[in-house]
């Protein structure tokens, strides 16, 4: 180790392995060799996963490094359904530690009774030494977010929570809790119930832009799938615009094009998320509105649209890094008022409008070769529709026919080169936004055929149906919308951000 040392004091270089890189960090931080102990901690970081995050959480505790202790806290937070499912460290937890992580708000669970089966089986490694821990545990999970039936068949009955005292109260409290969400199911007193509060969740869903009232407008929603809650988080610096696309890339929301009643834009607007702030960036080639939008590979890609003057076949694509948008090959079709999504690599586009007639052709186009491919129609006509990719599927939603708004859905499989249909939305609708969160498919606003709407629904393949989920505040439709994800601040886009009792444990454990 010391030759090691001596070494990277000379060259800057230090060779590091998995069978010395604990014995490493441990030497260059006795010796204070902040190089050294910044290389180890990155190859850590590198290498977190479900079954040795608890491990390096811990290894960091004796060797102080605050930074990859964090990382690791947030990625056992971020993982603990798999995390507790599979790994041994995790029932070496002791109580303390697993009350801290299980109370944090920041704990990913698509469903609170997994929580308490981690608990159940984190007893079960050692049960004469824990059991006297499960009051204590119990208070820790958001029962009332579990369903009534769990609670009575797997919570009730379980005879560590059966043997304790101090659970009938929690039970109860749970109870109350529950009728009080289903009678204020909106109410803010909920998030101030520990019992009920919904999580933070991992990622959220903006809904930006879109038409209302006659008038474009700049309204801003964020949607909690934990709280199933939108609340409003609208900027009154961004100018109102309907008709245009929207993609999250680098931590930023990018609105490109669209229309404000008057003009047809060409403009690119970023928002940072972390400062609430607008800017400007280079404008495209073409002015756009009903443009098609969608991300890959560290690019936005912008697809046929209307300049005011023509239907358009062009398609474009922008770099953040230079700033710079360059022409693409053009589509087959001229597509307005279409959608695309992306799916193994390609951008798929489906639909629209050619000036003529609405489309039910769809293309899809491969960046290695620079060429676009018709592959087959949908079963519809489909302009101002959602296309999404979901389940390794393409997803062609909605839209207009030329006669009336649809609320039938179909998918595209690419290994056949062909669509089947799916279960029909509850409603039917043109124009909405579209995107996949909590591993559902959600559509939001739009029109209906007669008046906007601020309905919301979602597909779960599993279930393979359709379902309501809350309104938004406002209704709109010819909006756009993107799921963020992995901002240190994605809290502030969340609904339990207006209840000042949150906790943040991971802070207690650093």
């Amino acid at each position: 180790m010391m030759r090691l040392i001596i070494e990277f004091a000379y060259t800057g270089f230090v060779p590091v392995t998995q069978q010395n890189i604990q014995d490493l960090f441990v030497v260059a931080d006795r010796f204070n060799v902040m190089g050294i102990i910044k290389v180890c901690s990155n190859l850590l970081d590198e290498q977190l996963a479900p079954k040795n995050c608890i491990g390096i959480w811990w290894f960091t505790d004796a060797y102080y490094y605050p930074e990859l202790k964090h990382k690791a806290f947030l990625f056992t937070l971020n993982h603990f359904e798999e995390v507790s499912a599979t790994s041994e460290e995790f029932l070496r937890l002791s109580a303390q530690e697993l009350a801290n992580i299980i109370e944090n708000d920041k704990l990913s669970v698509k469903k609170e009774k997994t929580v308490f089966e981690a608990i159940v089986r984190w007893i079960a490694y050692a049960p004469e030494e824990r059991r006297k821990y499960i009051s204590r545990l119990l208070s820790k999970v958001r029962l009332a977010l579990i369903s009534p039936e769990y609670i009575m068949e797997s919570v009730n009955p379980n005879e560590v929570v059966k043997a304790s005292e101090e659970c009938r109260p929690i039970l109860l409290k749970t109870m109350e809790a529950m009728l009080d969400a289903r009678t204020r199911r909106f109410s803010n007193c909920i998030f101030y119930n520990p019992l009920a509060r919904p999580r933070l969740p991992p990622a959220i869903l903006l809904a930006i832009g879109g038409w209302s009232d006659g008038n474009p407008i700049n309204g801003i929603e964020a949607y909690d799938v934990r709280a199933d809650r939108w609340v409003s988080v609208t900027d009154d610096e961004v100018v109102p615009r309907a008709y245009h696309g929207i993609a999250f890339l680098n931590g930023s929301v990018y609105r490109v094009g669209g229309f404000d009643s008057v003009e047809q834009f060409g403009t690119v607007h970023r928002f940072d998320l972390g400062t609430h702030t607008w800017q400007e960036v280079a404008p495209m080639h073409s002015s756009r509105c009903y443009v098609s939008i969608t991300v890959m590979d560290g690019y936005i890609y912008a697809m046929g649209g209307y300049d005011g003057h023509d239907r358009l076949e062009t398609a474009e694509r922008y770099q953040p890094t230079t700033n710079q948008w360059t022409l693409i090959a053009s589509m087959h079709e001229q597509r307005s008022d279409a959608s695309c999504t992306t799916l193994r690599g390609k951008v798929y586009i489906c639909g629209g409008f050619n000036g003529n007639e609405c489309l039910p052709t769809a293309e899809c186009y491969k960046p290695e070769t620079d060429q676009w491919t018709l592959i087959a129609s949908m079963g519809d006509r489909r302009s101002g529709i959602g296309v999404i990719a979901y389940a390794d599927r393409v997803f062609a939603v909605g839209g207009f026919n030329g006669t009336s708004r649809l609320h039938s859905a179909e998918a595209y499989n690419p290994d056949t080169d062909s669509w089947h249909n799916v279960p029909s939305m509850l409603i039917p609708r043109s124009n909405f936004g579209i995107a996949v969160i909590d591993d559902r498919l959600f559509v939001v606003g739009g029109f209906n055929g007669f008046s906007t709407t601020q309905e919301v629904e979602c597909y779960d393949i599993e279930a393979d149906q359709w379902s309501d989920v809350h309104d938004m505040e406002i209704s709109r439709s010819a909006l756009s919308c993107c799921v963020v994800y992995g901002l240190n601040n994605l809290a502030e886009y969340a609904a339990t951000c207006y209840c000042p009792q949150l906790s943040d444990e991971e802070d207690k454990v650093e």
